[in-house]
């Protein structure tokens, strides 16, 4: 289970405090799919990051699995199961697909077959890309399925992607969100995914709305996405209802 108590993360700006994020607390279920969405620079990557630690939170506490990790690096909570997905993934030249879902793996003799499995699964195939490198070669939307693939030989608890459907075509963001799909019926991981897609949406247990740095709206999708769905003049209907209240 992953659990926040009171994350918040502010920046320096001008003679005051910025806050990206503000005081936010939630839990995620373990083996469950939560989608993080809202405005476009409203705090969800932020948040992500903050779970990954990218960024360290200037408040707060994160736990997982009962573990206080808010101050372990990046690589610690990496051995303790915890995947990032990044809208902009590195390349690395030099580096071929293969070596790459090896070192994710951990398994030195990695099949061919086997990233065969994680290749299609994001729409790649495996003949065709095991020996490029992962470099400028490659397009956004190759480089992203290939980082997606990563994740998937890693095999890690919590699997954290930041707008996933980012730069891929139609076809391969129909595979990727039926893996999703398989993931989160074989109930081996909890997945975190921030989203704007309805398809993605639709297979979340439940939603959450950031904006302004804060939690403003969380339920089941039936809840949130007529609203969100309802939305043609740019302004998030949840937002703003949640304005109005306070």
């Amino acid at each position: 289970m992953l659990e926040l108590k009171r994350l918040s993360y502010a920046v320096e700006e001008g003679d005051g405090r910025l806050g990206i994020l503000n005081d936010i607390s939630l839990t995620v279920e373990e083996g469950s799919l939560v989608v993080f969405t809202g405005p476009n620079g409203g705090g969800k990557t932020t948040l992500a990051k903050s779970i990954m630690g990218l960024v360290q939170p200037t408040a707060g506490e994160i736990f997982w699995s009962g573990e206080d990790i808010t101050h372990l690096g990046i690589t610690d909570r990496a051995r303790r199961g915890i995947s990032y997905g990044f809208q902009q993934p590195p390349r690395f030249k030099g580096l071929t697909v293969r070596k790459l879902l090896t070192l994710a793996s951990g398994d030195e003799r990695l099949s061919k077959d086997r990233c065969c499995q994680y290749l299609t699964r994001v729409g790649l195939c495996a003949n065709d890309y095991l020996d490029r490198e992962v470099d400028g070669s490659l397009s956004g939307g190759e480089v992203k399925r290939i980082e997606i693939a990563t994740i998937l030989a890693r095999q890690g608890k919590l699997m954290i992607f930041d707008e996933p459907e980012a730069g891929i075509d139609l076809w391969s963001f129909a595979r990727l969100t039926e893996t999703f799909e398989q993931l989160h019926a074989a109930g081996g991981a909890t997945m975190i995914i921030i989203s704007h897609q309805e398809r993605i949406i639709s297979l979340a247990d439940e939603v959450i709305v950031v904006g302004e740095g804060r939690l403003r709206h969380r339920g089941a999708p039936a809840e949130i996405l007529p609203q969100i769905l309802a939305d043609t003049l740019g302004g998030c209907p949840v937002l703003t209802k949640e304005a109005k209240a306070q």
